[in-house]
């Protein structure tokens, strides 16, 4: 039988080749993939990532190819991407602790959820996490996606998440203990160094943030604690981390190899690789 992935997009922009790589793997292997945005919301590719000609500042070069633009742009294009599966509507949503019926609604939310995530967990084998900017705003603190992640986890089955995708492991919390998942894991990430320092843009808003508004480096150094860590692999042309369950991936370059890596989970049992 076929491997079946989710792959969860931000609806305010993927980096193509951060979908385009693992996606290309995937379909040479026979894999079925399905697409889930927040809301349902058709996904796109953030502008720079279609540009080979993009300069990206903090490595001084551009980081697509044209091969990779074109196929990224085709992808965009494409109507895989439309009516993808919408998080809000398959998951509930937690109620606040100043409901008038708290305890009732809570009963009523953890119910409804694992039928959800029973549903979910049943279809599919594996989850990506896709990188780019657009996951700061929609993925990293999205409690249905935490719940999510917490569930693939608690059923043993692998994860994949690409740069500042990465976040939403971090985030990713059981309610009573709030630590973080990635607690006593090897994970890369965006480190320091890739962070830009002007330019930070998202897909549909006009709004130039400036640098990223957290350094993801430091929130997956604090993520991991004393017993795990995190590693940039600054200087190095490819950084992914494999930490059984999670498959974490620095960023762009890395997309190919972080997909690789993930069918060798799901086929062979790798368990660990990087570090």
């Amino acid at each position: 039988m076929s491997k079946r992935v989710l792959v969860v997009l931000s609806e305010f922009g993927y980096w193509g080749e951060e979908l385009v790589g693992p996606l290309d793997v995937f379909d040479a292997r026979g894999y079925r993939t399905a697409f889930i945005t927040p809301t349902g919301k058709r996904p796109q590719a953030l502008p720079p990532s279609l540009d080979s000609e993009y300069i990206d500042p903090p490595l001084g070069r551009a980081v697509t190819t044209r091969d990779m633009a074109r196929r990224a742009r085709a992808m965009d294009d494409s109507s895989r991407l439309d009516n993808p599966l919408s998080l809000a509507e398959m998951l509930p949503e937690r109620p606040y602790y100043s409901a008038l019926n708290h305890l009732r609604d809570l009963e009523e939310y953890n119910r409804r959820l694992g039928a959800a995530t029973g549903e979910l967990l049943a279809s599919f084998d594996a989850m990506v996490v896709v990188g780019g900017s657009g996951p700061i705003v929609d993925l990293a603190n999205n409690e249905r996606l935490h719940e999510l992640i917490l569930a693939f986890v608690a059923a043993g089955k692998p994860i994949l998440a690409e740069c500042y995708g990465v976040a939403a492991l971090a985030f990713a919390r059981d309610a009573e203990s709030r630590a973080s998942l990635l607690r006593g894991k090897h994970v890369t990430g965006h480190p320091k160094e890739y962070d830009y320092k002007d330019g930070t843009g998202f897909v549909g808003v006009e709004f130039n943030m400036g640098p990223p508004p957290y350094p993801l480096e430091y929130i997956l150094r604090d993520a991991t604690g004393p017993d795990g860590a995190f590693h940039g692999n600054v200087g190095k042309e490819t950084s992914v981390v494999v930490d059984f369950p999670f498959v974490t991936a620095r960023s762009t370059p890395d997309s190919v190899l972080a997909g690789e890596l993930l069918a060798e989970v799901l086929e062979n049992g790798l368990r660990r690789f990087g570090w």
